[in-house]
């Protein structure tokens, strides 16, 4: 039963979490030397007046985050036949997902607040994909407790 909407919305958390491994996290733009930082989920990098990188730092923790997270997503779809595991897999991965929102912002923050400004910079389309994968899951989690309930209901008229 892989083409339930709960699956639908499982794959979503998978996409989003793609989205969130290729596109811009974040970005500061206009500090006081003309430099601009900017946050992938791979590396943070500073860039000068003339838009070349002269410092880049590694942040392989936010992408594995978030690939373990759209691996999570991938293997409860297939946790179909067991709908407990499918829902503490996806806790799990809510749990995970709102570290993942927790451990940018502090990134984010800790370069802020090294450089005194008061403009938090943009978040990017990759940072927002995170919040969306996050509904998708809470939704998935929705019609799988539904399913649960449909099937406990069954077997007391049986």
């Amino acid at each position: 039963m892989i083409q339930r909407v709960q699956s639908i919305f499982l794959l979503l958390v998978a996409v989003s979490m793609g989205l969130t491994l290729s596109l811009d996290l974040w970005q500061q733009v206009g500090t006081e030397a003309g430099e601009s930082f900017s946050l992938t989920a791979l590396f943070l990098e500073k860039y000068n007046s003339a838009n070349e990188v002269i410092q880049s730092d590694s942040k392989w923790y936010i992408a594995a985050l978030a690939s373990f997270v759209g691996f999570l997503a991938i293997i409860s779809i297939f946790q179909y036949r067991n709908r407990g595991r499918q829902m503490m897999l996806n806790m799990v991965n809510s749990l995970i997902m709102v570290g993942l929102v927790a451990t940018i912002f502090l990134t984010t923050n800790g370069i802020n607040s090294e450089l005194g400004l008061s403009d938090n910079g943009q978040y990017g389309i990759g940072f927002w994909a995170i919040l969306v994968a996050m509904v998708f899951n809470m939704l998935a989690n929705r019609f799988i407790r539904k399913d649960e309930a449909l099937v406990r209901s069954v077997d007391r008229i049986r």
